[in-house]
């Protein structure tokens, strides 16, 4: 009752004090009329204390039973004093008045009638000194002025939902600009990078190949001049790429989110707790901007759609993955349904090898939880790197990015499909870094002869072109992934590991390309998104997690008592569940069981 209370706007407290002036001069004039009571007065006193207690509670507890506690009580003591003194009829008033203003829907078809004609013709039949002609207008004008309070309430309600709204769409739409501007200073810089750097590094690497070819001394001093000004050609590009970045985009995900989360919390005036578990280790942009985007979606979602009014921010470091979790307690949804801004959060998650899940039931309130895999260098794991290309500035330039990571060795390098699979056997590498365009024998050719020889090495193609009809050719030829070479260094590293362990890549733009050009029925077989942890035996790649959980829904345990049997928290049993209907192709629990029973899970 109390929370009830501490939102009310000014209109209820107004009722309120109509309500308690009412009934307070009711009970006076019964005080002191007492002697002409039929009834004793201490009943009489009752009977208006809960004229006055009941309807009120009613309305805020439960509004079915309210005009029915109102008509009755409240016109019960109207018609008993009205009966003992003719001018009580005035103290109907009130009752009209309050009826009126607290119509809800429709309900006025049948309590108007009521108020205006039912409820006065009773009282001029018990007291028959009224004139009927003079109480119908004054019951009605009373009516009259109730049902205006109300619309003035209905319009007080819909203006303030609106500037909420309003408020949260305002956030929504700073929150998009500031990313966008965010994800457009990352594309120049990117673009910078990999144009101007990738050149000014092909050159340096292309005149430090020169120096045996050069014998004089002049030559030397020229090669050296070259050098220096091509090296600080580049530093002062670094220079332009730092000034580019913005303080938010050199900030810590902890802080960024945080940020994310005050701000919301000011402008929607929604309670945000944000809290962040395990120990920060630093991510990508691509990974921080895509948690960033699910976050700012499923706050906006939480309010708008939810009617959320308490919101917790969960973002856990993991070993093996980063996760991001929104929990509120809005309405929640039985049957959810994808819209445009979930999509888009799943599909950035999918180019990360990572996905969104959605758990949502009515009065429950809806969970968004986001993963994103962390690939990091491992101290234990060497990946041998093989690299294929035709020209030289490329290869040695890739070997010395790449040699930068600790977990990457680079064990040899061909100009040509022909060189690749003859030092392939004798190199025996993890992983081929294969250029498309080489002479002798193309990267597509050497690809396919590859992976029929030797299945177990990964092939990732690394191109200059877009080209949709050779990336699908290749694809289909065995490879693992196919790359640009602007890609960024980090990201290529993170990529290397993605396709080591077994996952496959595909440039973001390219395959979107593909999906447009690719015939509906065709495209489930384009190889885009591979668990990156070690599957499961069984068809769906369920994990043990997974089927003990599936296994405990089938013996109509709820989500609270599985998580206690396993000593886990609700929310986290919840992720599991919803884990398992994705992979399933099922809605909730009772159509898990069943195709659980149906393929031989359970």
């Amino acid at each position: 009752m109390l929370d009830i209370v501490k939102q009310w706007a000014w209109y209820d407290w107004v009722m309120l004090f109509i309500r308690l002036i009412s009934s307070c001069s009711i009970i006076v004039a019964t005080v002191e009329l007492k002697d002409y009571l039929t009834l004793p007065v201490w009943s009489v006193v009752l009977w208006e204390i809960m004229v006055f207690s009941v309807p009120w509670i009613c309305l805020m507890l439960s509004y079915r039973y309210y005009l029915i506690a109102e008509m009755l009580l409240f016109g019960g003591v109207s018609l008993y004093l009205t009966s003992l003194f003719p001018e009580a009829y005035l103290s109907f008033m009130t009752p009209a008045f309050l009826i009126a203003a607290n119509s809800a829907e429709k309900s006025y078809r049948w309590s108007a009638p009521m108020t205006i004609v039912l409820l006065p013709l009773l009282i001029v039949l018990f007291s028959r000194d009224i004139d009927v002609l003079e109480i119908f207008p004054q019951v009605g004008l009373a009516y009259a002025m109730g049902f205006a309070f109300h619309l003035l309430i209905v319009n007080h309600r819909q203006n303030e939902i609106i500037r909420k709204q309003n408020s949260v769409l305002e956030q929504y739409l700073t929150q998009i600009e500031r990313v966008t501007l965010l994800e457009e200073r990352g594309r120049l810089s990117k673009d910078l990078h990999d144009t101007m750097g990738h050149s000014y590094t092909s050159i340096i690497m292309g005149l430090e190949t020169l120096r045996p070819d050069v014998a004089t001394q002049e030559g030397t001093h020229k090669l050296d001049s070259l050098l220096q000004l091509a090296r600080k050609s580049m530093e002062d590009v670094r220079g332009y790429l730092h000034q580019m970045e913005s303080p938010q985009e050199t900030l810590p995900l902890v802080q960024t989110l945080r940020q994310v989360t005050e701000e919301f919390q000011t402008h929607a005036s929604v309670n945000v707790r944000f809290r962040a578990i395990g120990e920060e280790y630093p991510v990508g942009k691509q990974v921080k901007m895509t948690l960033l985007r699910c976050l700012q979606e499923s706050l906006t979602n939480a309010v708008r759609h939810g009617q959320a009014t308490d919101i917790v921010v969960s973002l856990h470091f993991e070993p093996q993955q980063t996760r991001l979790e929104v929990q509120d307690n809005g309405h929640g949804v039985e049957n959810w349904k994808d819209g445009f801004g979930i999509t888009a959060m799943k599909e950035r998650a999918a180019h990360l090898q990572g996905r969104v899940s959605i758990y949502s039931e009515r009065g429950e309130g809806t969970l968004v939880t986001c993963f994103v895999p962390r690939l990091v260098e491992s101290d234990d794991e060497i990946i041998r790197l093989f690299i294929v290309d035709d020209h030289s500035f490329i290869r040695d330039s890739l070997r010395t990015i790449l040699e930068g990571q600790r977990d990457l060795r680079v064990v040899g390098m061909a100009e040509d499909g022909a060189e690749a699979l003859e030092r392939c056997e004798e190199l025996e590498p993890d992983l081929v870094l294969m250029d498309l365009e080489m002479p002798n024998m193309d990267g597509i050719t050497a690809t396919k002869r590859m992976k029929e020889k030797w299945p177990g090495i990964r092939v990732l193609v690394l191109s200059t072109f877009q080209d949709t009809e050779k990336a699908k050719e290749i694809i289909r030829s065995g490879a693992d992934g196919y790359l640009l070479k602007s890609i960024e260094s980090r990201e290529l590293a993170e990529t290397i590991r993605l396709v080591h362990r077994g996952g496959t890549m595909i440039a973001h733009d390219l395959f979107h390309k593909m999906l447009d050009a690719q015939p509906v029925n065709e495209q489930e077989d384009l190889p885009v998104a591979s668990e990156i942890s070690g599957k499961d035996e069984n068809f769906y790649g369920l994990t043990k997690r997974e089927l003990e959980i599936l296994q405990m829904l089938s013996q109509g345990m709820r989500y609270k008592t599985i998580a206690s049997k396993l000593y886990l928290s609700d929310g986290t049993v919840r992720n599991y569940a919803s884990a398992l209907y994705d992979k399933l192709g099922v809605r909730n629990r009772d159509d898990a069981i069943e195709k659980g029973q149906k393929e031989g899970l359970l």
